[in-house]
């Protein structure tokens, strides 16, 4: 009886040991495939900032066309044709297609619109041009002269996004323009962020430079709800809040 009873406990104490064994080994494969689940996530690739350059022309004719735009438009006579930014101004392209939009904007003289060549023959274009998925494409450097803003453009860096009403801005190009404006920001004294369509509020105010008080066109781009979430992305930057009219 004896020898059975500690044949027994010695079977106990096995078993015993191969449970607490099992139990490391499980332990030790549930920290290992934690560890390993936290190494791929942190190696995971995430969506990076970046900015493709696509240029639109840029020769003698544009320029010449730019510095004739600062000197009767702007009052500004200058040798180059480039701008000390402090604004950004965010507008939809009412054109459906990123190549389109290129096609449009490449051109030095402006065709077809009458509401604009009476008051120059320059192209309108932008810095850059945001595509539906959010990639950004730069079309001139960001400091060059463009026609964009009536008004502004001296100081405004243009900021275009494929959209129109009936074609809201999306999420991914949000946070294109709200990633892309901190990089405009750390380069420059950006003081203002303003959609097209409330760059009428600056009349009363020391930036507005347009010789022809009647020169307006009415904007709808890019609508107060999308600035509104971009301003409420970019409210850390402390930026100047729009005039009121």
């Amino acid at each position: 009886m004896k020898s059975n009873s500690a044949i027994n406990e010695f079977e106990d104490l096995i078993s015993l040991k191969t449970m607490k064994f099992n139990s490391l080994n499980t332990i030790l494969l549930l920290l290992a495939i934690a560890i390993f689940s936290l190494l791929q996530s942190s190696c995971s690739p995430k969506a990076t900032f970046r900015i493709i350059d696509k240029p639109i022309t840029w020769n003698q004719e544009r320029e010449e066309l730019s510095l004739q735009y600062l000197k009767t438009r702007h009052g500004l006579e200058q040798k180059t044709a480039s701008i000390a930014p402090k604004m950004v101004v965010v507008h939809w392209t009412a054109i459906d297609n990123i190549e389109v939009t290129f096609d449009v904007f490449d051109p030095a003289t402006i065709a077809g619109r009458a509401d604009l060549t009476g008051a120059s023959n320059l192209n309108v274009s932008s810095q850059f041009l945001i595509d539906r998925d959010g990639t950004i494409f730069r079309l001139l450097p960001d400091t060059t002269f463009a026609r964009h803003t009536i008004g502004l453009n001296y100081l405004a860096i243009g900021v275009e996004n494929i959209g129109s009403d009936a074609m809201p801005l999306t999420k991914k190009q949000l946070k294109a323009n709200e990633e892309l404006i901190r990089y405009l920001e750390r380069k420059y004294a950006i003081d203002y962020v303003i959609g097209h369509h409330e760059y009428q509020n600056f009349q009363n105010t020391e930036l507005w430079k347009e010789a022809d008080p009647d020169y307006r066109t009415v904007k709808t781009d890019p609508g107060d709800a999308f600035m509104e979430k971009l301003r409420k992305n970019l409210s850390d930057l402390n930026l100047k809040p729009v005039p009121t009219l």
